[in-house]
């Protein structure tokens, strides 16, 4: 059965510029996995590329986000950092 719900630790949200991801705690069933949201998926729901704005972004769609954080946990739970690409997005 697939976890339908996932708790993003609002603490531990932190915009990697370097890697151009948006790193982030995710708790699914009682399971802290550490999660990276590729600039790509935010700007593929804004329509406009991060700059100084990531952490805003990841917070105005972080329902969506969370959403697509499921899909990419199911697709490869055993990474230490679970990454969230545009092919996450349903």
């Amino acid at each position: 059965m697939a976890a339908d719900r996932m708790d993003i630790d609002l603490s531990t949200i932190l915009d990697n510029v370097d890697e151009e991801v948006v790193e982030f705690t995710g708790e699914v069933d009682g399971d802290e996995y550490e999660f990276a949201v590729q600039y790509a998926v935010l700007e593929a729901l804004s329509g406009d590329k991060p700059d100084d704005d990531a952490v805003d972004m990841f917070n105005r769609f972080s329902d969506t986000i969370a959403e697509a954080g499921l899909v990419a946990l199911a697709r490869n739970s055993d990474q230490g950092q679970i990454v969230i690409s545009e092919n996450d997005l349903e």
